[in-house]
């Protein structure tokens, strides 16, 4: 009993110290672009997209499909280097142990 107990601690702790990482890493960001920085997208830790920026030199209605890619591009590359942040974060707090339903 008195492992089990001692897991149950152990797990509580974990479990609050990835509430203080998830919190942390909604307020980090990372950004990438496309089209030579044409377009530029800012995604949090969250996942979420918390800026776009568009040279209004790309902007041309003759070409909307062009620009519906880069943002397309931009915003995945963004999403990707965000879960690399997260699961290297993750990472460091439980020494390397894949733990499903965490990343």
């Amino acid at each position: 009993m008195k492992n089990l107990s001692g897991l149950m601690k152990q797990a509580q702790k974990l479990q609050s110290k990835i509430a203080e990482m998830q919190e942390e890493l909604g307020r980090r960001t990372v950004t990438a672009q496309a089209g030579g920085g044409m377009v530029v997208a800012t995604v949090n830790g969250r996942q979420e997209l918390v800026s776009l920026r568009i040279d209004p030199e790309v902007a041309n209605p003759e070409d909307i499909e062009m620009l519906q890619d880069l943002i397309t591009a931009a915003v995945n590359e963004a999403l990707n280097r965000s879960r690399e942040m997260v699961a290297q974060e993750m990472s460091k707090l439980t020494g390397g142990l894949q733990l499903p339903g965490l990343v």
